[in-house]
């Protein structure tokens, strides 16, 4: 027989190929990751700053909105520039520490009186020599901004701009830019009246990210070979100036921009990621409320202002992680309030490095928990506790310290090498699997033809009714595997006398099935050459087989010897149960037995006992397998039951063996029998039988 052994899948796989499953998984996971960073890191971010956006109520930053309330008011758009030089005069007095504008002035005053006398020309040269002396309304702008703290906004161009290099007044930038600095090789500029007058220049370019949400603002950008300053770092140098009354430094270094005594944080663009926030709505005030003469300027005073067109259809509107729209004079405004007060989001290298070797510690201790199959759930809780875990460190680093810890990338690691020694499991898995059913396909072929040879070993049961006609015997064994240790054997020794016996091995399955084998060859070997009677045979057979089989299993076993002329039946009991007496009134009777123990345990003198079979009774001889059969609530067939079977119809051998073994199985219903299961049943018909 073919021998079947099972062992783990993580056992039959070699631990270095566990660990080379791992590191493949680790690595298909790691370009995964690459490939979804930033945008699945940028999902991460939005959501921290939708939950936590950043409180500005302290802020010293005020925008001054030209929305559709102040062009009712004005008029529409573009407005003169004598109402920018009045706006910038306003804003002056009222003591802003610096005034950016978040446009730019590159026509001329659509209706200065010199432009207006060209379109429409005067009849007489005393009213066109008066409009030409009333001067031009971009020149007055220019006289209000030459004595205000104004930043004029510019913006790098491909196409139709001006020269960097003649450009002037651009604040000094000093140290070693950035990597990846963006270049512009044009500039869009103001009027040349305005741009010689204004004390600073900031650009206004902003890039989004590749999804169109914007998530930072340039402090510093190039035109042509120089590093010039964006709007809001621009607005921070100009503000500090005016406080401080002194030169503020702009300092470039790897990683970062420096003015005054603090360092911010940029990318290698040049670009400080902001922590967004709703600007409050006290601090924006339209520009008609500026230029009314009820309006408190003391408001403004040591403020930071900027100005921008907010009426409906501007095209300075962007996408952040807090919503769809938002004016990016808004952008521009958090950006100066982050230089000044702090409020920027910071990607550390530790924080980056902190993501892989998070993720190679789960996967290592992922793969070592899958690999022992045992540690099943200990496997699933610790990746549970890790999506728990990180996210909530992520969390907490984003809103104590303004930290950005990207939590999806270790998970995706530990979960991508995991994943992989698992595949490797099932797979490994399931070709144990299929080499097992193989396996036991082949076996049960075997098995099924060593059952096979196992019942053609036993007499014919055909060939049974025909032994003598002084007999009705019948005998059916089921053995409770596909062989078993239950036997038994009709020998006839001369004309008269029979050997009926009935055996049961202490065992099932294959060991049982070949000391079957061996225990039935030697029973009818000694059975046949014995001299001497029932007794003597029985020593006999047990030490042939307690030296032929050594350290084998034990074997109970029933021998009867009936003499059909005279219907006595001499019988020796080795251990087995007692037979069944069935009398010519149909009652069941249990003979009891002295006997002895079974084979092949020691030497014992078994006794012969007899008793004489009146015509038309019998005796019915069964194996534990009856009375010991289990149905689902564990009881025990037991011997009531076997009675009231062979109650049930004794019309003939044949019929009570069936009856009996039907009982048995109905009693089971369905279960798994528990042993082998085998009835003899023999009548004794008389001397004479009709």
């Amino acid at each position: 027989m073919t021998a079947l052994k099972s062992s783990s899948s993580a056992a039959a796989l070699p631990s270095r190929t566990l660990w080379l499953a791992a590191l493949a998984g680790f690595a298909l996971a790691a370009l995964l990751s690459l490939a979804l960073s930033p945008r699945a890191q940028n999902t991460v971010f939005d959501g921290w700053q939708w939950l936590a956006p950043r409180d500005l109520s302290a802020s010293d930053v005020r925008v001054v909105a030209i929305g559709d309330e102040s062009l009712d008011v004005i008029g529409s758009w573009p407005w003169p520039r004598r109402v920018f030089a009045t706006l910038t005069q306003r804003l002056t007095e009222g003591g802003a520490s610096a005034i950016g504008f978040d446009i730019i002035f590159a026509e001329p005053d659509a209706v200065s009186p010199s432009r207006f006398s060209r379109l429409y020309p005067p009849d007489s040269p005393a009213t066109e020599a008066w409009l030409d002396g009333l001067g031009s309304m971009d020149d007055e702008f220019a006289d209000a901004i030459s004595t205000a703290p104004v930043v004029l906004g510019r913006a790098g161009v491909t196409l139709g701009g001006a020269d960097p290099a003649g450009l002037t007044q651009w604040a000094t930038i000093t140290g070693k830019p950035p990597a990846a600095l963006p270049r512009f090789p044009l500039v869009q500029r103001n009027l040349e009246t305005l741009e010689q007058r204004a004390p600073g220049f900031g650009l206004l370019n902003g890039k989004p990210d590749s999804d169109g949400r914007v998530r930072g603002v340039p402090l510093v950008l190039q035109t042509g070979e120089a590093v010039v300053p964006g709007l809001a770092l621009e607005l921070a140098r100009v503000a500090l100036e005016q406080q401080s009354g002194a030169d503020t430094e702009i300092t470039m270094a790897p990683g970062s921009v420096r003015i005054g005594d603090r360092t911010i944080p940029v990318d290698e663009s040049g670009r400080m990621r902001l922590h967004f926030a709703e600007i409050p709505q006290a601090h924006v005030y339209s520009a008609i409320e500026i230029l009314s003469e009820d309006f408190d300027l003391s408001q403004l005073r040591g403020k930071t202002v900027i100005v921008s067109l907010t009426a409906e259809g501007s095209p300075d509107i962007v996408a952040t992680p807090l919503g769809s729209e938002m004016f990016g004079v808004l952008v521009q405004a958090q950006a100066a309030d982050a230089i000044r007060r702090g409020g920027w989001l910071v990607r550390p290298m530790w924080s980056k490095a902190a993501e892989w070797i998070a993720g190679v510690a789960l996967a290592v201790i992922l793969l070592l928990l899958a690999a022992r199959q045992t540690r099943g759930r200990m496997t699933w809780a610790v990746l549970a506790g890790a999506v728990l875990v990180l996210p909530m460190a992520s969390w907490l680093l984003f809103s104590l310290a303004d930290t950005l810890f990207d939590p999806l990338r270790p998970l995706l690691l530990g979960s991508g090498a995991a994943l992989a020694v698992f595949g490797a499991l099932f797979r490994e898995a399931r070709r144990e699997r299929a080499v097992l059913r193989d396996a036991q396909s082949r076996s049960e072929g075997e098995l099924g033809a060593a059952r096979a040879i196992q019942l053609g070993m036993l007499p014919d049961r055909a060939a049974l009714a025909k032994l003598d006609p002084r007999i009705d015997i019948a005998a059916q064994l089921e053995a409770a595997k596909s062989v078993g240790g239950d036997f038994y054997d009709i020998i006839p020794l001369d004309s008269d006398r029979v050997v009926i016996l009935i055996a049961d091995i202490t065992g099932k399955g294959v060991p049982a099935a070949l000391f079957m084998a061996l225990s039935k060859a030697l029973s009818r070997s000694v059975m046949l050459r014995s001299p001497g009677d029932l007794a003597d045979t029985a020593a006999m057979l047990n030490a042939e087989l307690m030296r032929d089989s050594g350290d084998q299993l034990g074997l109970t076993m029933l021998l009867c010897l009936i003499d059909l002329a005279t219907g006595r039946v001499e019988m020796v009991n080795a251990g087995h149960d007692n037979p069944l007496r069935i009398t010519t009134a149909g009652e069941v009777i249990d003979e009891p037995l002295e006997g002895g123990p079974p084979f092949c345990i020691m030497d014992y003198p078994w006794p012969a006992e007899h008793l004489t079979l009146l015509p038309g009774e019998a005796l019915v001889l069964i194996t534990d397998g009856v009375t010991e059969a289990q149905n689902r609530q564990e009881q025990l067939f037991g011997t009531k039951r076997t009675r009231d079977a062979l109650v049930a119809d004794q019309s003939s051998a044949a019929a009570m063996v069936a009856t009996l073994c039907g009982e048995v199985r109905t009693f089971e219903d369905g279960t798994d029998p528990s042993d082998d299961l085998t009835v003899v049943a023999f009548r004794y018909l008389g001397a004479n039988p009709g």
